[in-house]
């Protein structure tokens, strides 16, 4: 990897681990646990499509792992991992598959396959088959909000100049 690529890309995952502080501080829109906006996948849709699978899961692991040492407790990296290797794996055979068209439906399997690790996570954590009471509001809330990050990564993509060779 040369400099100005991994200068970048440390770029991105700086942005966003900012982008996942700051939505941390956004109150909660529902009283539904777990629901969030997940602006942060809008740099790993960023990533996977302008520099590949690889790249994309680097910068995505550097978020996860930082983000547990700024944010929070041991419990959250559990829950944001399994949501994110999840929702990694479908975006990236999606962005595959559709090559790089369509981002809004990466964006919304993402934010689906997100909640759903997310869920698998709690119902692995805290036992209860009650859990899962809370999946219709986690996949209307993953798809909704995926489709605004998959918007916006389409955007960003669209006006952002390629990456030098």
């Amino acid at each position: 990897m040369n400099t100005k690529k991994l200068a970048e890309l440390s770029l991105l995952a700086a942005l966003s681990l900012a982008i996942y502080i700051l939505e941390s501080f956004i109150p909660p829109l529902l009283p539904v646990p777990g629901i969030r906006l997940g602006l942060s996948n809008i740099i790993t849709i960023f990533v996977l499509c302008r520099f590949g699978i690889r790249d994309a899961a680097l910068v995505l692991s550097v978020r996860l792992i930082l983000s547990a040492v700024f944010v929070g407790q041991i419990t959250y990296f559990f829950y944001s991992l399994s949501g994110a290797v999840l929702s990694f794996a479908v975006m990236a055979v999606l962005v595959t598959v559709n090559k790089k068209r369509l981002l809004i439906f990466t964006g919304a399997f993402g934010g689906l396959f997100h909640n759903i690790g997310q869920l698998l996570t709690a119902l692995f954590l805290m036992g209860s088959p009650y859990i899962l009471s809370y999946l219709p509001f986690l996949m209307i809330s993953g798809i909704i909000t995926g489709i605004f990050t998959g918007a916006a990564a389409a955007f960003l993509l669209r006006y952002l100049p390629e990456k030098d060779q």
